[in-house]
């Protein structure tokens, strides 16, 4: 329990760190003192910088999927459809960056770069949380709430990117937002791009 927490202190002293100065300048004396234990509890409990932040992302998307899961779970004993599950989602990605922007931030500037020595651990945890969002996907396919003809793995990636993307542009530029507004704004683009397709309007007569 005890080493638990102390681990929680170094990530949360480190994403800090990281995401105000960068990785590179980040220095494990930094990361030690701002979590306010010794430098040698650093690497009692990882063996080096890289293993820190390697584990920090392999944390932070996991407990992100764990929320998704939850999110999807709960609907669907509410008796909630699969889209509706989707949309449960989206809000519970939204209040999950909304309480670890900084960490986002991280993942989201990791995602472009292809030369860091966790980058297999990246994809790893980044499959899972997708697989998450592909699976209520699938489910909604077949029960036929999507259409067959959806590409699963491309719409599920879709999807996670909007929340990412969007949550940091509120939390950067529009704070002034409630999370009420920002999930209600990507739930209609959920509804309308990818739960049902809206209906086409006949065209008047000539001249009208």
């Amino acid at each position: 329990m005890r080493r638990a927490a102390t681990r929680r202190r170094l990530f949360d002293a480190a994403v800090t760190l990281i995401a105000e100065q960068g990785f590179s300048a980040t220095t494990v004396d930094e990361i030690a003192e701002r979590a306010g234990v010794a430098k040698g509890t650093v690497y009692y409990n990882f063996t080096g910088k890289n293993v820190l932040y390697e584990e920090l992302l392999r944390d932070g998307i996991d407990l992100l999927a764990a929320s998704l899961r939850q999110a999807a779970e709960t609907t669907a004993a509410r008796g909630g459809t699969r889209v509706d599950a989707l949309d449960a989602m989206i809000r519970a990605g939204l209040d999950f960056i909304a309480g670890s922007p900084a960490l986002t931030q991280l993942y989201v500037a990791e995602l472009w770069r292809t030369n860091r020595t966790w980058r297999a651990t990246l994809r790893s945890v980044r499959g899972r949380a997708l697989a998450v969002v592909e699976s209520v996907l699938r489910e909604a396919v077949d029960g036929g709430e999507l259409t067959p003809e959806l590409d699963i793995p491309l719409t599920a990636s879709a999807l996670l990117g909007m929340v990412l993307v969007a949550a940091l542009d509120w939390l950067s530029f529009q704070p002034h937002r409630s999370v009420e507004d920002v999930h209600a704004a990507l739930s209609r683009l959920l509804q309308g791009r990818v739960g049902a397709a809206a209906p086409v309007r006949e065209a008047g007569p000539p001249g009208r």
